[in-house]
């Protein structure tokens, strides 16, 4: 049976990390919405064109358009058995669009998971203060948690890793506020649907990635 997992949580709650992670484990593809949404605007293609479009603008990009482009990508081969998704619903309005998107594609034939991830806000502060990426793979580092072997180098690509403009601690704190405010609602629609599995994601990568496999594996 087909296996569509998706994740919810805060920011820096540790969903990328894990996401990846349990992409290659499965052997399904990891679809995250800002890397897809970026990929579609680099190639230009239809979609990426007007969705580029509102982004010059400073505008958020249609919930219908983002729909769309992911209907696109789970409708590809390589989802034919799974996909891990990443990012995506953010709001009642999109886990109803994914819901129809699934049932387009599947005939709710699949095995649907939503695994929460459940942390301290306090620690996620000094996640995010602390966070570092690499602008070539994307790989996730944290200097206390996660730290590259060499110093602000990715142990991938031996190129310098960057600290996001916006990771600062007043800025996590008002992103957290909207974490809140509009994702976490999603926590009680799909807990009334019977397909939330709520996760600590307190601890270590690996503790972490314990808990996961016993929910995936159910």
């Amino acid at each position: 049976m087909k296996r569509e997992l998706i994740f919810l949580g805060p920011p820096a709650c540790g969903k990328g990390t894990q996401t990846n992670k349990l992409s290659e484990y499965l052997g399904f593809p990891h679809i995250d919405t800002g890397s897809l949404l970026r990929a579609e605007i680099a190639k230009a293609t239809p979609d990426g064109i007007v969705a580029k479009s509102f982004i010059d603008k400073g505008q958020l990009v249609p919930p219908e358009l983002v729909g769309n482009i992911i209907k696109n990508r789970l409708s590809e081969k390589d989802c034919n058995n799974g996909y891990v998704l990443d990012g995506y619903p953010r709001s009642i309005a999109q886990a109803e669009l994914l819901e129809k998107i699934n049932s387009d594609i599947d005939n709710d034939t699949a095995d649907f998971k939503a695994i929460y991830f459940d942390i301290d806000k306090e620690l996620l502060i000094e996640r995010i203060v602390n966070r570092q990426s690499c602008p070539k793979c994307g790989e996730i580092y944290n200097k206390k948690h996660k730290p590259p072997k060499k110093e602000n180098i990715c142990d991938k690509c031996n190129v310098e890793l960057k600290t996001r403009a916006d990771d600062t601690e007043e800025i996590a704190r008002a992103r957290f506020d909207t974490y809140y405010r509009e994702t976490a609602p999603l926590i009680d629609f799909y807990k009334k649907k019977g397909v939330l599995y709520k996760m600590d994601a307190n601890g270590s990568i690996d503790e972490v990635w314990g808990r996961l496999m016993k929910i995936v594996n159910k």
